[in-house]
């Protein structure tokens, strides 16, 4: 039997300090959730969708209540869910007026025989299960709105915001979990960009891409520039190292190095193991993350810190 473990991130980019405590609290929130689930005899994939649902919930993240805008000054957000099992997956693109997308994500999953639902779709399938609309308004944060304004005001184009000295609106949040069996999940749910176009899907929904999860390896979610981190599969590439022998860390540390020699990328990720090791690594100034370990709470956000406190 294997130490449990839940890791979560709350995205790789350069977060202004003003963001960091809420950052810290909402990842340190989440990582307990996820684990407290766990604790209660729930499945992997319970806790890895309790841990995001926290993080959604969360307006310091952009993800569901904190997501960003798109130049039509609306919000659409992308989620999934993966179970390691069977190579299980489901998610939505281009979703609105939801609270908490990875909950759509993990119903596309468990009773269709589809992988991803987009845009009407996604919504409408949605309302057939019982999950409420809201107010868009409620998912919009006072610092979403100043940051499209602000774009709009200075002309600044969507990929500009991407490069390694100024790294802005890069928020996708994360969760990966591996049970004392070995059994893994992966989620990861996203606002997207700032100022992105109507339409635009990113990373986070796709399979390889935004998360992997397979029971034989691990499991990983991911986050930054969301073009770049499709061409390169970065997800599935973690998982490749990994399979090849690699520790968790060795895989994404390669993985992102990767992703920035091809292609200029830049992001972060967190893995587990099969066997239960857990890594995190980002190639941008700050990211988010927690991860409960044999009665431990782990976190930091910025590089080279490693906090710990017991549960």
């Amino acid at each position: 039997m294997l130490e449990p473990v839940v890791c979560v991130h709350g995205g790789a980019w350069d977060i202004p300090e003003n963001l960091w405590p809420d950052s810290i609290e909402g990842v340190k929130l989440a990582a307990r959730r996820g684990y407290q689930v766990l604790d209660d005899g729930g499945s992997v994939v319970d806790a890895a969708e309790a841990a995001v649902v926290v993080l959604e919930d969360c307006p310091a993240f952009d993800a569901g209540k904190g997501s960003v805008l798109t130049y039509d000054e609306e919000v659409e957000m992308d989620a999934i869910i993966m179970r390691g099992a069977g190579l299980e997956a489901g998610s939505v693109a281009a979703i609105r007026n939801i609270a908490n997308p990875v909950k759509v994500a993990r119903l596309i999953m468990e009773k269709t025989p589809h992988i991803v639902l987009a845009g009407e779709g996604a919504n409408k399938f949605a309302e057939a299960h019982g999950v409420k609309q809201v107010d868009p308004d409620t998912l919009v944060t006072p610092y979403a709105r100043h940051e499209l304004e602000k774009y709009k005001t200075f002309n600044k184009t969507v990929y500009s915001l991407f490069n390694k000295t100024d790294q802005k609106g890069c928020d996708t949040v994360g969760c990966v979990v591996v049970g004392s069996s070995g059994a893994t999940a992966a989620a990861t749910s996203t606002g997207g960009i700032t100022a992105k176009m109507p339409g635009r899907v990113g990373d986070s929904p796709i399979v390889g891409a935004g998360a992997y999860a397979d029971d034989q390896t691990g499991a990983v979610s991911t986050t930054g520039h969301g073009e770049s981190i499709i061409k390169v599969c970065l997800a599935r590439h973690i998982i490749s190292l990994m399979e090849k022998g690699q520790t968790p860390k060795e895989s994404i540390r390669d993985s992102l190095q990767y992703m920035e020699s091809r292609v200029k990328g830049f992001g972060g990720a967190i893995a587990v193991s099969r066997i239960g090791q857990v890594a995190t690594h980002y190639s941008t100034p700050r990211m988010p993350w927690a991860y409960v370990k044999a009665g431990e709470l782990h976190f930091g956000i910025h590089p080279g810190q490693h906090c710990t406190e017991e549960l």
